[in-house]
């Protein structure tokens, strides 16, 4: 498995965003993440954006992270709020998603942020499994889905 820093636009990157959406919108019966994101969110030092490719060059996973600070959100300072962590179907089970989040997690303590925080939701059993034996705890709401019933928010420490 190859493991790439790429832009949140590239092909690849709209191409498994696209799939993550059609199983978002499929599991809630909505539109998907309405969640507004560019590009420019996961450029480095203020980000990061990972895309996985198999043995065959297939991209198969992604995750990213970006910048957030106190708003009217519910963020807080130092905060780096994980975004777009996906796997396809025949990809899962190969611990790709946590390999891509040590490494998010890896890089936003070196950019500097204090807590890494998401957002999922009550109808991914796979992501609150991932998440709760990766050593993140239920938090406040926060984001664009905080007022949302089945919006799932967690939250770690990045301080060593």
């Amino acid at each position: 498995m190859n493991i790439r820093t790429l832009g949140y636009d590239h092909p690849d990157a709209v191409k498994l965003n696209d799939q993550v959406q059609l199983e978002y919108a499929e599991r809630y019966e909505d539109e998907g993440d309405a969640t507004p994101l560019d590009a420019s969110m996961f450029l480095p030092p203020r980000g990061l954006y990972l895309i996985a490719y198999d043995e065959q060059e297939r991209p198969v996973a992604t995750g990213g992270w970006r910048t957030q600070d106190k708003n009217a959100e519910g963020y807080s300072d130092g905060d780096a709020e994980l975004k777009r962590m996906y796997v396809i179907p025949e990809a899962r089970g190969r611990g790709l998603a946590r390999r891509i989040l040590a490494l998010l997690e890896a890089d936003a303590r070196a950019a500097g942020r204090t807590r890494m925080v998401l957002e999922t939701g009550d109808q991914q059993p796979e992501a609150l499994a991932l998440y709760a034996s990766s050593g993140y705890t239920v938090c406040e709401k926060f984001g664009h889905y905080r007022f949302h019933d089945n919006s799932i928010c967690y939250a770690k420490s990045l301080v060593p």
